[in-house]
């Protein structure tokens, strides 16, 4: 969503967004962590502001009714030319929409969707000259992945709702992150637009977190992962997996004081 960006290809990640139920604490602790800065942004869902570093945005926040008693967690926004379509093809393939599409302001249109094993995600259609850029820069979002039961049917799914084309990854996820399943012989599987990785499917059968179901989880880099792990203790988050290193780098996996789950990925990875 910066006025410099190009238009995104449909599927590719394009935004990440938080709803959270104490928007201002969410903003301290994101500031603290990332050194995020915030600008308004549209108020079609309630309180919403954008985060910045620099002059590029990175990521939106809002805040949830007070009525609503909702975990909450990270949504991946994925691209398309015409989200009224997209919103239509997935409800034929056998996910639902739950929001919209509707009018993001000027930005653009969106929707809010769930894929038929249940994973939320967003749907983006950026106006023109307007959207997200990847930067790669310190608490930006660099990679996507999703936590699902089994990968084959759910990637299928993604191809044909937005034209993807989801492939075996026997050895680990093409992004800069790992996860726990993603060694030799587990169920990934990488999702690639135009022929480029852009996300990672996840199958984790029984270790799927029943509290959780299946999700995307947005990695977010940083400079250096076990000083950012300890910024997210002192600053009331919790560790879901401790720094360790793999095939794409020094990875962990941590929550803010709400128990939105992200990953922090190195720079130097």
């Amino acid at each position: 969503m910066t006025e410099a960006a190009t238009r995104r290809t449909p599927g590719t990640p394009c935004w990440t967004s938080l709803m959270v139920h104490s928007l201002a604490a969410t903003q301290d602790f994101y500031h603290a962590l990332f050194g995020w800065e915030f600008t308004p942004g549209p108020r079609h869902l309630g309180p919403y502001v954008r985060a910045r570093i620099g002059d590029r945005l990175v990521a939106g926040l809002g805040e949830l009714p007070p009525e609503r008693h909702l975990p909450v967690a990270w949504t991946t926004y994925l691209a398309s030319d015409d989200v009224d379509e997209t919103a239509e093809l997935i409800r034929a393939c056998g996910g639902t929409v739950a929001v919209g599409p509707l009018d993001a302001d000027d930005a653009g249109r969106m929707a809010l969707a769930a894929d038929p094993e249940g994973a939320a995600f967003g749907v983006w259609q950026e106006r023109e000259g307007l959207g997200t850029e990847e930067i790669g820069v310190p608490g930006s979002p660099v990679w996507h992945e999703l936590m699902t039961r089994e990968s084959s049917a759910v990637g299928k799914f993604y191809d044909m709702v937005f034209g993807c084309d989801s492939e075996p990854s026997p050895r680990r996820s093409d992004g800069p992150g790992t996860a726990p399943g993603s060694e030799s012989g587990s169920d990934v599987r990488t999702l690639r637009v135009a022929g480029r990785p852009v996300a990672a499917i996840h199958g984790l059968g029984g270790a799927l977190p029943r509290d959780r179901g299946p999700h995307w989880r947005t990695h977010f880099a940083v400079t250096d992962v076990d000083k950012a792990v300890r910024q997210v203790a002192e600053l009331g988050g919790y560790v879901i997996l401790p720094p360790q290193d793999g095939a794409r780098g020094r990875t962990a996996t941590v929550t803010d004081p709400e128990g939105a789950a992200f990953t922090l990925v190195g720079t130097d990875g």
